[in-house]
Order: C-alpha cells, then structure tokens, then sequence
C-alpha cells in the first residue's frame, strides 16, 4: 500500500504524480464500445477527417479515468473507502491518441465523516496535462478515506 491515510493529508498539498500515459486509439476504442457510445468522433476516422479536429478524439470519460488513475499510487492507494463524487469536471483541450498525460493534484479540503469518526473526506483537484503543457481535463474528486490505524482506534 502506498496511498496516505486522511490524517497524512495537508490542504495545499500537491502532488506531481510519477507515472505518465502515452494514450492509444486501442485505449480510445476500448473505453468507447465498452461504455456503448456510438459517437462516430471516437470511432470513425472519415467522419472526424470531416472535423474541425482532423481525427478522433479520446473518449472524455476515459481521459477522466486515466487522470484519476494515474493519481492514485501517490495518494489514495489501498486507504481509499470510495469515491463520493466528481464535480466540476472540465476538458478544455481535446486529447488525441499519441497524447502523453501526466497529472498534478491538490489538496483543497478534508473533513472528518460525521457518520464514522474512523474515516474521513478528502477533497482533491486532478489536473491532466498533455506532453505540450496543456490541461486536458480538470477535476475535482471527493474521496472517502482511512483513518490512520491507530487515530481511527482512539475514534471509535
């Protein structure tokens, strides 16, 4: 396990996260008939010639897993409980396959479960950034989190 326990997080904290994505059109094609959209701009290479941008472009939804993905060795691996929701989800640049994707997270907020004082929330800010700098999607998650061991103990 290599994620943080709620208590381990600070607000402001920012991650540069290890691991890049080079993404491919087999991931693009993938993640597209697996979720069953039919949008030809994801599929059909002569439909997107036909567009302004010149070729497919990757699934949204996927480009939105891989950012939260690639973030999660460094912050919520194994400590994480769920997922409670993503809000302000952005995609300002399209991404292409070739695209390479980093990520960067912040910290902006955290508060302890009023329902289970051994878990907490953490709110973080996903930024995926293409090979050129540019963000590609922004995200803010909230994630429901593990005490530490032994403040989780003293809680309950």
């Amino acid at each position: 396990m290599s994620g943080l326990y709620f208590d381990q997080f600070k607000i402001g904290d920012v991650f540069a996260h290890a691991t890049t994505r080079t993404v491919t059109e087999a991931d693009n094609l993938l993640a597209t008939v697996l979720s069953m959209n039919p949008q030809p701009l994801h599929l059909d290479f002569e439909f997107a010639a036909r567009t302004e941008f010149k070729k497919p472009l990757v699934n949204s939804m996927f480009t939105m897993a891989l950012v939260i993905g690639l973030s999660v060795p460094e912050t919520t691996l194994g400590t994480t409980i769920g997922n409670l929701g993503m809000k302000e989800v952005n995609f300002p640049k399209p991404v292409f396959a070739g695209d390479t994707i980093r990520v960067e997270t912040t910290v902006v907020s955290k508060r302890v479960s009023k329902s289970r004082p051994n878990a907490g929330i953490v709110e973080f800010q996903h930024h995926g950034i293409n090979q050129r700098g540019e963000i590609v999607c922004s995200c803010l998650r909230s994630a429901f989190m593990k005490r530490e061991p032994e403040v989780a103990c003293r809680a309950a």
